[in-house]
């Protein structure tokens, strides 16, 4: 971890020079060992290792970089909640993750809040990357919330990029699952790896999942501080989600998903890819079914996760749509044969209104009434486009 300004400000130097990409930095560092000493080399030196245009721009004085040094000096020993630490990581440091040393494009810089004394130690080993939909059906919700609070439960952190839909929902399964109610001894629940700088929270709805995150997991990024949530951050932040990770599952992903892009990224850092498989009628499960064709590992339960990652499960299996205490307790409560019949004529995939109709025979108005106590009880979605699917198991 950076230790003093001036080292700071070295490192945020090579990282701001114009036209000075990471591999020309990570060129430039293996020819010349710290930032510091690369600023002191003459510009014929320089051109040994990078172009004549980029040798120039390392002699001058990136724009914004003494505010940004001090900024990001002030906010790294700024008081923070209890627990909650901050750090700077640096390529070639001995707190930087070592599961990210094994994939093409590491990051110069790594920019953490939470439980930052446990970054030496992450291990892809233990980890696994749960990505998919920011617009999920219900029952993607609750895949993800439950997959996740059981391979929390088991000991492995959930990685993912706390975007709304099914990032957040893993986020807050793991954080559900967290051993030992997430005591500081205990193995880190959930990372988020997000696309901005650490002082902004992106999306605004996420604030307080965020600061749960920080206080029982860590939340990291590549970028400095004040970067906006700019579009090819996004993808690109995805290749760290994957090679922190052992395996990367995807939950639920259309055809053109960011998902698949993470996917591809594990694939090429040499991770393992798992995908849940879905209806064939709905959008945001072909790209899972694509990723099945291709090879990916078909899982119905987060022990056949633990299992593909050769992991003992401490728990039960858990199904694909696993009921909540609260759940069952409210079926057993209100479930009459009425709902029955109406689950039973929903099926698993999403339906509209008429067809239900057409297989209940029951009036508009009571096919719409039982429906939304269905809804209310958590057993029904609502989709776009008038359609209705069940959610939960049975």
């Amino acid at each position: 971890m950076v230790n003093t300004p001036e080292e700071l400000g070295s490192w945020l130097r090579l990282a701001l020079t114009p036209g000075v990409g990471p591999d020309a930095a990570r060129r430039l560092l293996a020819a010349f060992g710290e930032p510091d000493a690369i600023f002191q080399q003459p510009e014929a030196a320089l051109r040994q290792v990078v172009s004549l245009l980029q040798a120039k721009a390392l002699r001058e004085t990136p724009l914004g970089w003494p505010e940004l040094t001090d900024e990001t000096w002030n906010w790294l020993h700024a008081t923070t909640d209890t627990g909650v630490d901050r750090a700077v990581v640096t390529l070639g440091d001995t707190d930087y993750p070592g599961a990210l040393l094994q994939i093409p494009d590491p990051p110069l810089m790594l920019y953490a809040m939470g439980q930052t004394h446990t970054l030496p130690n992450l291990q892809a080993a233990q980890t696994v990357a749960m990505v998919g939909s920011r617009n999920p059906t219900p029952q993607g919700l609750v895949n993800a919330r439950e997959f996740a609070r059981s391979l929390a439960s088991s000991g492995l952190t959930v990685i993912s990029g706390l975007a709304l839909g099914i990032d957040g929902a893993a986020h807050e399964g793991a954080l559900l699952g967290a051993p030992g109610g997430g005591a500081p001894d205990s193995p880190l629940p959930t990372i988020a790896v997000v696309g901005t700088g650490l002082d902004r929270v992106y999306p605004r709805q996420h604030r307080d999942l965020a600061h749960q995150i920080a206080q029982k997991g860590l939340i990291l990024s590549e970028y400095p501080l004040g970067t906006p949530p700019l579009a090819p951050n996004f993808p690109r932040r995805n290749r760290l989600i994957s090679g922190l990770s052992q395996a990367t599952l995807v939950v639920e992903a259309a055809l053109q998903s960011g998902s698949l892009i993470t996917a591809k990224q594990a694939l090429e850092q040499g991770r393992d890819v798992m995908a849940i498989p879905g209806s064939i009628h709905s959008a945001q499960s072909k790209g899972c079914h694509l990723l099945i064709k291709q090879g990916a590992k078909l899982v119905e339960s987060a022990q056949d996760v633990l299992e593909e990652l050769r992991l003992p499960d401490p728990l039960r299996q858990v199904p694909l749509a696993l009921e909540s205490v609260e759940d069952k307790e409210s079926l057993a409560t209100h479930g009459d044969e009425s709902e029955d019949a109406l689950l039973s004529a929903l099926g698993h995939d999403p339906v509209s209104l008429d067809a239900l109709q057409a297989r209940c025979g029951w009036s508009t108005a009571q096919l719409q009434a039982q429906l939304l106590e269905l809804e209310l009880m958590g057993q029904v979605g609502r989709l776009p486009g008038g359609l209705f699917q069940r959610v939960g198991a049975g």
